[in-house]
């Protein structure tokens, strides 16, 4: 498989994983269906979009409109399905990382095929991967997953987006450096949620 092969089919998945997320999560404000829609293509297509708009490239859903399909469609099944069985409020959280491991390196060799240097296709990746699920919070009203507690979100991100980087400077493979990146993302994210990991964070100011 190439890695424009591996890239695309990657990019599809998550455009639909994200979609997902931003219907469950919009069912916990019991949105109706153009809502929960808004919500869902805001959170699959988002990222993806200020990456390309950041690098000066066409947007990719607009030049293959594959893309705002598959969001709209898995959007509208996970609609249904949500209406018709009983949705625990969290389920989210499992998808919505599989969507950042799967967008953040999307992102990352998005933006090396492009020739951004090493550091800022890097934080190509976190946007890509981060931002859609940030709309996806505020829109819901609620606090964006990135900025809870210094909890491993966009870090998790930056250090797959990194390790892909530094296999492939190795002499890895891009597509066998793009697996191993996601599975750091991933799994830095599944940990960070079950064992609650988190950043240092600053410690709160005695006011007087």
């Amino acid at each position: 498989m190439s890695i424009e092969t591996l890239l695309y089919w990657v990019g599809v998945a998550a455009v639909a994983v994200n979609a997902l997320t931003g219907v469950l999560d919009s069912a916990r404000r019991q949105m109706d269906l153009i809502g929960a829609l808004l919500v869902a293509v805001a959170t699959a297509l988002g990222g993806g979009t200020v990456r390309d708009l950041l690098l000066d490239r066409k947007v990719f859903w607009v030049v293959d409109q594959t893309y705002l399909a598959v969001a709209l469609g898995a959007a509208v099944l996970t609609f249904f399905v949500a209406r018709a069985c009983r949705v625990p409020p969290r389920l989210f959280l499992i998808p919505d990382a599989i969507g950042l491991a799967l967008f953040t390196i999307v992102g990352t060799q998005v933006a090396l095929q492009w020739h951004a240097p090493w550091l800022v296709a890097s934080l190509m990746g976190v946007i890509t991967g981060a931002v859609g699920g940030v709309l996806r919070d505020v829109l819901c009203n609620d606090v964006p997953l990135i900025f809870l507690q210094g909890e491993l979100y966009a870090s998790a991100a930056w250090a797959g987006a990194l390790a892909m980087i530094a296999l492939q400077a190795a002499g890895v493979a891009p597509v066998y450096a793009s697996w191993v990146g996601m599975a750091i993302v991933l799994g830095l994210r599944l940990a960070a949620m079950h064992f609650r990991l988190v950043l240092p964070t600053l410690p709160q100011q005695r006011k007087g």
